[in-house]
């Protein structure tokens, strides 16, 4: 893993970091993106693309958006048809339970 999507894009998924990708690791849950932890080949395109600020490095996060690192894992583990290609995939539909149950306007 090397980048991670954080809380900053809940319900706001503007999806700009998808068309940086050069390996379409960035897939599209029901609320937010999640970047595929063994895909990502550390480019950083996404996080300048992102105008939500909601992507940081895996060895930079802070210190509330740690647990977004276990839940990017957790969603792949969960969603094993999701690997080889976000676009040929297409939206899975759903979110890792956290952020599923998120409230829209703070943290859980």
């Amino acid at each position: 893993m090397a980048y991670v999507i954080t809380e900053a894009c809940i319900d706001a998924a503007d999806k700009a970091c998808r068309e940086e990708c050069p390996v379409d690791c960035i897939y599209e849950g029901d609320r937010m993106l999640y970047i595929h932890p063994d895909e990502c080949v550390d480019c950083g395109k996404c996080v300048t693309a992102c105008p939500n600020g909601a992507i940081s490095s895996e060895y930079k996060l802070a210190a509330e958006d740690e647990r977004f690192r276990d839940i990017a894992v957790e969603f792949f583990d969960a969603f094993p048809d999701a690997n080889g290609g976000a676009e040929d995939l297409g939206p899975v539909g759903a979110d890792h339970p956290t952020v599923a149950a998120w409230e829209t306007g703070g943290r859980t």
